[in-house]
């Protein structure tokens, strides 16, 4: 069987303190607006939930014991805590909140982290923390509790998990300008002349061009570069094309830095998400992130 602590109600508290410094039960008594007989019974019914004598009392004294002396600065901490829980509310202020997000590198950098930069200025009380990884990495980490959340565009179907749509994402299959005029890709039959460029050897990025009634593309060569950003690099470079975000590269399309390839063809499309365990703690504070990230524009 457990052993249960005594806990002192905070009217209790307050009557001993009150005696402890007058040392007169009837002025302590007139402090908290009681009667001397009503006072007396609060703080024999303390000593006995305590079964520890806090005064020594006579007709003409009171004395403190050496275990009343004791709770005399417990009592003042707790009594303190008590008036900041009612502060806190009554205050209006946000209560502090800390959070560990997960996202993939690109993303996070261009997006994640200016917006999470953005909202901490307008809610000083919040502390955003961030990892950057692969998206199996950040869902692992995600599984094992060591984040509070991912931002992610990886598909997740399990009841355990809360899921909050953030933002389309549309996917381009674009090359730079110089490799095209030396070895155009005009048709999907020309893929064969060309290096696509991917994450890796089960080419995430290209299962976007396989949007319904496209042709199969099949292309003469891969490279693989483990990670968005070397990926739109390269292709700048002339090494290959890539089919990769269209946030990532609307600024070379419109100076003309890369080409947008046979823009008649549908690619598939995706979508970022907060993904959080469906009873975390923080319900309320990533509910309020869902939504100020979707009114954020993705960049």
């Amino acid at each position: 069987m457990v052993n249960r602590v005594p806990m002192p109600s905070i009217d209790d508290l307050r009557c001993f303190l009150a005696a402890a410094k007058h040392l007169n039960f009837r002025r302590a008594a007139k402090e908290v607006f009681l009667t001397p007989t009503a006072f007396g019974q609060r703080i024999k019914g303390l000593e006995e939930l305590l079964g520890k004598e806090l005064f020594k009392r006579t007709t003409r004294s009171v004395v403190m014991t050496s275990e009343g002396l004791a709770l005399v600065p417990a009592a003042k901490e707790a009594l303190a805590s008590v008036r900041h829980c009612s502060e806190v509310v009554l205050s209006g202020e946000e209560p502090p909140v800390r959070l560990m997000v997960g996202t993939r590198f690109e993303l996070g950098l261009s997006w994640v982290l200016p917006s999470f930069m953005t909202l901490e200025k307008e809610h000083p009380s919040w502390h955003l923390d961030t990892y950057f990884g692969s998206g199996d990495d950040i869902l692992a980490r995600l599984r094992s509790g060591e984040m509070d959340c991912i931002v992610t565009s990886a598909s997740i179907g399990s009841a355990e998990w809360k899921v909050h749509v953030l933002h389309p994402e549309e996917y381009v299959l674009v090359g730079a300008p110089q490799l095209l005029a030396d070895n155009p890709l005009d048709h999907p039959d020309d893929a064969l002349n060309h290096t696509v460029l991917d994450v890796n050897s089960s080419m995430p990025l290209c299962r976007y061009l396989a949007a319904e009634n496209n042709p199969a593309f099949t292309f003469g060569d891969a490279r693989f570069c483990g990670a968005g950003s070397p990926i739109v690099q390269l292709v700048r470079l002339g090494v290959g094309v890539a089919v990769v975000p269209l946030y990532m590269v609307e600024a070379d399309l419109r100076e003309g830095t890369l080409v947008r390839l046979l823009p008649e063809l549908p690619l598939l499309s995706d979508t970022f998400r907060l993904l959080y365990r469906r009873e975390h703690p923080l319900t309320v504070q990533l509910e309020f992130l869902a939504e100020y990230l979707r009114s954020c524009p993705l960049t």
